[in-house]
């Protein structure tokens, strides 16, 4: 196994591929490390690929994968780690923005004992109303929604070790939340401030648009966060207080057509109208929605459920076994 695997994902990128890659063998020619640099080509029409193609015959270093199309950043950092063979795992950026002479400052860092090591773009150089303030608004709402307190959880240059990216299934845009589900699956981090430069070639992927899909994408972290193996505690605590609220509507409603009744006879009973009333529709509608929520959750435990049993999942991470010689539970044949 080699000491360092540095996942690149790469989309159309090619005037910035061969210095980044010159970078790198610069940065690390004082190191004794055996590592592999494995550049993940998304889909990329600018002829990253060929170029990328040359350079791995030119460099036994260099490891290309090339999808068949562009599925953006996610699915190139998960094609990484599944093909990487290094015992840390480093993501960067290829526009070259993420400086490799980095790279020693976090294997250092994590030495001291730590599962992940995040960069943190100090001084960053990117333009301030449509990159700056959309990233500081969105570090700071997820720190305090997650209780993850990075101060710069976007940054692509990130040091892991091999046994944390077994445990992260990434899919749809969830590398922008690497942090929040290594916090969930109990490892330990560290973040340390980098070097960030300007862009000097090839066009930014990023818009403002991306702080929608962040806030989107956030909640399902928080989620699966809290209820991925309790959904019905999420549903319920939303459906059970509607159903009481609108159940305690309709009896007051109809104390009062029953009272009316009562004091006034058939002709008070018939004179208390309810039906046209918006407390009688908002109680029908708080009911129903009530109930909703309630089915939605036992449809999500019967999902969970699935999950979990059918692909041997597990609802928890263990750190160490002590006593036993293999790490991992026993297999019980039936």
């Amino acid at each position: 196994m080699k000491d360092l695997t540095i996942v690149v994902p790469v989309y159309n990128e090619v005037e910035n591929v061969r210095p980044l890659m010159d970078e790198i063998t610069a940065a690390l020619a004082d190191q004794n490390w055996d590592y592999e640099v494995l550049f993940v080509d998304d889909g990329s029409k600018d002829g990253s690929f060929d170029l990328l193609q040359a350079m791995s015959m030119e460099n036994p270093r260099i490891v290309v994968v090339r999808f068949r199309r562009n599925h953006g950043q996610t699915a190139g950092f998960a094609a990484g780690f599944d093909y990487a063979e290094g015992r840390r795992i480093l993501t960067m950026d290829a526009d070259r923005q993420n400086d490799p002479a980095d790279i020693p400052q976090l294997m250092a860092k994590m030495d001291e004992g730590y599962d992940v090591v995040n960069g943190w773009r100090q001084n960053r150089q990117d333009a301030f109303l449509m990159r700056k303030v959309p990233s500081y608004i969105a570090n700071r709402l997820i720190a305090r929604l997650s209780d993850v307190p990075l101060k710069d959880r976007g940054c692509s240059l990130r040091l892991f070790k091999a046994e944390v990216v077994e445990e992260l299934h990434l899919y749809g845009e969830l590398h922008r939340f690497i942090p929040e589900m290594v916090n969930f699956a109990g490892f330990t981090m560290a973040e340390v401030p980098v070097n960030h430069r300007p862009r000097v070639a090839g066009q930014a992927k990023y818009g403002i648009s991306r702080t929608f899909r962040v806030i989107v994408d956030l909640m399902t972290i928080l989620f699966l966060r809290k209820y991925m193996d309790r959904p019905m505690h999420f549903f319920g605590l939303i459906g059970i207080p509607m159903g009481v609220v609108g159940g305690l509507m309709m009896a007051y409603l109809l104390f009062l057509k029953l009272w009316a009744g009562l004091t006034g006879g058939m002709a008070g009973f018939q004179a208390m109208q309810i039906g046209e009333r918006p407390l009688l529709t908002l109680s029908v509608l708080l009911i129903i929605l009530g109930v909703q929520f309630l089915v939605m959750g036992l449809l999500a435990e019967l999902v969970t459920r699935t999950y979990f049993e059918t692909q041997d999942k597990s609802v928890y991470y263990v750190q160490q076994v002590v006593g036993r010689q293999s790490q991992k539970p026993p297999v019980h044949e039936s």
